[in-house]
């Protein structure tokens, strides 16, 4: 019996690859190629099915577990096999241009070579030929790119971060039907974030068949990555994305920063629930990093801005977002806590203001839960016999939201220091020591009275 091609297995592991499918049929003119060929196949099979015993443990466990399901088996063989078909098609690509040594933060902490492809930019470990899964970004599927100080240094650094589609918004969306979990059985790619110094690449950082091009944009690795990511970009055909960076004025913080205090700081420190990190609001929307996962809300998606949880030296920002995939009537709201007051003027009107943003902290939501405190102060007040003038001052007075409970904070810190100031006698104490001063004067006058009479009564006695 004649040997015949696994048509099946080749077709399932180079199905990205119809180039190579089409060669390997017209090679296999003869039984031993044809069984080269199949055991490749079933090779790279093999390793796609098995690829995700080498994750950690603890990452497969959560993979699996967010599998479930009648398909879900076939789901996570699937995603891997795109994992490795993608690494794979990179792979096979020639590198245009290396840089080495590169600090990488997201999806893994680690240093590795970036390399830049036609199709593809990828991370690889020293030495190695073969990409890292995970870390393979084909250039048509990036949507934003960001040029960004790194925050808290004492050495000026910067993050590039590149956000691929669908791997920046937040999402509530359901576990999709069976007959649809096939379809969508790759998972989006993660964020890539890599960090750069302010110093020029060292010599020999710079390989490939594009360094020459790139040796007139070498004088730092900032000029250099944003000519080759423009470029490369430009190149694959994705002209709609853009790099951006931070503009101190677009927005600043008035907060001085410790490390670096003569340099504006463009970053505001918040926490997203009880990570803590940074807010960059940059001309196309709002930033949150370095921490995974990262959040970018784009500003054609935010609907509105309210600032919640006023307290004396903090607040909070809430972001509502329309146009989210799996959310409720394509409505979301993202909250953003412990910003520092002082940013709040350059955050509101240097932002927000300037970009058209609903202010929504008198939203009717918001106002119904404020109009009932109100009214349970204006019932306590009335209780006590005062009258609630002072306190039905509202939104006529031309406040903003956040002034009138900043406003209110005072007066209820004042209220509490007069308070004290009647409760306090200073009498109290200097009467005990005031009494017992006064009896023992009155003791001293009486003896000496005493001794005033004895006295004259001797010298009537010698008269006599």
């Amino acid at each position: 019996m004649a040997a015949k091609l696994d048509s099946q297995k080749l077709g399932l592991v180079f199905q990205r690859r119809p180039d190579i499918l089409k060669g390997i049929q017209e090679a296999a003119d003869s039984p031993a190629r044809i069984d080269l060929f199949n055991n490749i196949a079933s090779f790279v099979y093999e390793r796609i099915a098995n690829s995700t015993s080498e994750e950690p443990a603890a990452k497969r466990r959560r993979v699996e577990g967010q599998t479930t399901g009648s398909n879900g088996a076939a789901q996570l063989i699937a995603g891997s096999q795109a994992a490795v078909l993608g690494a794979d098609a990179a792979a096979a690509e020639p590198v245009l241009l290396e840089i080495k040594d590169i600090s990488i933060s997201v999806p893994q902490r680690k240093k590795y070579d970036l390399c830049f492809t036609k199709n593809f930019l990828y991370a690889r470990a020293s030495g190695s030929p073969v990409p890292v899964q995970g870390i393979v970004y084909p250039w048509k599927d990036i949507e934003h790119a960001f040029y960004l100080p790194v925050p808290d240094k004492s050495q000026v650094q910067h993050n590039y971060v590149l956000l691929p589609r669908n791997s920046y918004l937040p999402s509530t969306k359901s576990q999709p039907p069976a007959d649809q979990q096939t379809q969508q059985a790759t998972t989006p790619l993660e964020p890539l974030v890599f960090t750069i110094p302010s110093t020029a690449p060292k010599p020999g950082t710079i390989t490939g068949p594009s360094a020459a091009a790139a040796a007139p944009v070498s004088d730092s690795y900032a000029t250099l990555f944003h000519w080759a990511l423009t470029t490369c970009l430009r190149a694959a055909g994705n002209h709609a994305c853009e790099l951006v960076s931070s503009d101190p004025k677009v927005f600043h913080s008035m907060a001085r920063q410790a490390y670096r205090p003569q340099e504006k700081a463009v970053h505001v420190k918040a926490f997203r629930g009880s990570k803590d990190g940074f807010l960059f609001f940059l001309p196309t929307g709002i930033l949150w990093g370095f921490k995974k996962p990262l959040l970018f809300l784009p500003l054609d998606k935010i609907v509105a801005v309210s600032y919640t949880s006023v307290l004396q030296r903090t607040f909070n920002i809430v972001v509502e977002l329309e146009g989210v995939e799996g959310s409720e009537e394509g409505g979301q709201e993202i909250e953003f806590s412990m910003l520092d007051q002082e940013d709040y003027a350059g955050i509101d009107q240097s932002y927000v203001r300037r970009h058209g943003l609903a202010d929504r902290s008198m939203a009717e939501q918001r106002k119904a839960k404020k109009q009932l405190a109100e009214n349970a102060k204006r019932a306590a007040a009335g209780e006590n016999g005062v009258e609630g003038g002072a306190d039905g001052e509202g939104a006529d007075d031309g406040l903003t939201e956040l002034e009138r409970a900043q406003k209110e904070e005072e007066q209820r810190l004042q209220d509490e220091e007069d308070e004290e100031e009647e409760d306090y006698d200073p009498g109290s104490d200097g009467e005990s020591e005031g009494s017992g001063s006064s009896d023992e004067e009155e003791e001293e006058d009486g003896e000496r009275r005493g001794d005033e009479d004895d006295d004259e009564d001797m010298d009537d006695g010698l008269e006599e």
